[in-house]
């Protein structure tokens, strides 16, 4: 400490105050997160982006390919070790899509609950540009919250690049809205009672896009909530907002922000949509939020989209939407879902979070 700091002065948080600060010697950060980051090798500085979102296409999609490829062979280890879960059902519908392509949903039930249920509609992260709900990671969570007591829904929306090819906006969430639509028309047969739309991350950013759009197009009373975890909703920029500390403060920690720009040049190409607030949330005032259900946007203290979830939080109670505000501490981006093995409280927590939000709305 410096002669001239004050008794008791705090120093700026993360790397706003040490631009050496990894998220594996952030204080803040839970020790058991540490743990496994640092058994993966992966407790450092994020890796930089070989590439800039002015790159040519091609390259941008291969990008985003091969780290499809490498989160989900993250997630699947991380999945290793937890215990097993029995007592849920799983069912496979397939819907068609508006542009006559199909849209799988993965329908889970909790084996013997007496009915109807409230139905959780999830939608997957990866940027809305690549994962899937077949992956471990979202099987899980689904799972978890039907043996919580829920239908839920998980939809296979087009991601905007990945390994099953390109569907820029708004495509994935395009199929999102088909998918919601088509579970409240069948809430009866389903065994639910009405519907709450949730998602992480990219999810997220559909999440509180696909009630936007509803808004819009005059069916949002068929969302009775949304809860938000860790929201992607900024888009593109060259310098990280001033407003949004968490950008600076939190990068690379997991996730290096050099990655967002090249997301969104892959899920919205040469920024044709990028004040069009059902691709980018953020961007959406009061005129576009009024009269939206009741919200939850939760984030997460060592995330770098920390403040952009709050930000739409705010923008929320401002308009006189019903919205809670979470932080969770000592947490990466979508730590409360990575972690079941090594941290159960903190995942089973978001579970009950979850399902209690949809219990109460009914």
């Amino acid at each position: 400490m410096s002669i001239d700091t004050p008794v008791g002065a705090a120093a700026a948080p993360g790397r706003l105050g040490d631009p050496a600060l990894t998220i594996g010697t952030d204080p803040r950060a839970d020790p058991r997160m540490v743990a496994v980051f640092r058994a993966f090798g992966i407790d450092g500085h994020g890796d930089d982006a070989p590439l800039g979102p002015d790159a040519p296409r091609e390259q941008l999609l291969g990008f985003v390919e091969a780290a499809e490829v490498g989160f989900e062979g993250l997630f699947t280890a991380l999945a290793e070790g937890s215990p097993p879960l029995e007592g849920v059902t799983h069912e496979l519908i397939t819907i068609p899509g508006e542009g006559g392509h199909d849209i799988l949903l993965h329908v889970h039930r909790p084996e013997g609950a007496p009915g109807p249920l409230p139905c959780i509609y999830q939608v997957h992260g990866g940027g809305m540009v690549m994962l899937s709900t077949e992956g471990p990671l979202y099987r899980r969570w689904r799972e978890e919250l039907a043996a919580a007591g829920n239908v839920v829904v998980g939809v296979e929306y087009r991601n905007g690049g990945g390994v099953r090819g390109s569907h820029p906006f708004p495509a994935g969430l395009d199929d999102v809205a088909a998918g919601l639509r088509w579970v409240h028309a069948h809430l009866a047969e389903l065994g639910g009672t009405h519907v709450v739309v949730t998602g992480d991350s990219g999810g997220a950013n559909l999440s509180l896009a696909v009630a936007l759009k509803a808004r819009r197009e005059g069916w949002v009373d068929e969302i009775a909530g949304v809860y938000a975890q860790c929201p992607y909703i900024l888009g593109a920029w060259t310098d990280a907002p001033t407003e949004l500390a968490s950008l600076r403060e939190n990068d690379r920690y997991w996730l290096n922000t050099q990655l967002f720009p090249l997301l969104a040049a892959v899920y919205d190409p040469e920024g044709a949509n990028a004040d069009d607030v059902t691709c980018w949330p953020y961007r959406a005032g009061t005129a576009d939020v009024e009269g939206l259900p009741p919200h939850v946007v939760s984030v997460n203290e060592l995330d770098p989209l920390r403040d952009e979830g709050l930000a739409y939080h705010r923008l929320l109670l401002r308009s006189g939407v019903s919205s809670v505000g979470k932080v969770n501490l000592g947490l990466c981006h979508v730590g409360e879902l990575l972690f079941r093995g090594a941290m159960p409280d903190v995942y089973l927590a978001a579970v009950r979070d979850v399902s209690g939000f949809a219990r109460s709305l009914g």
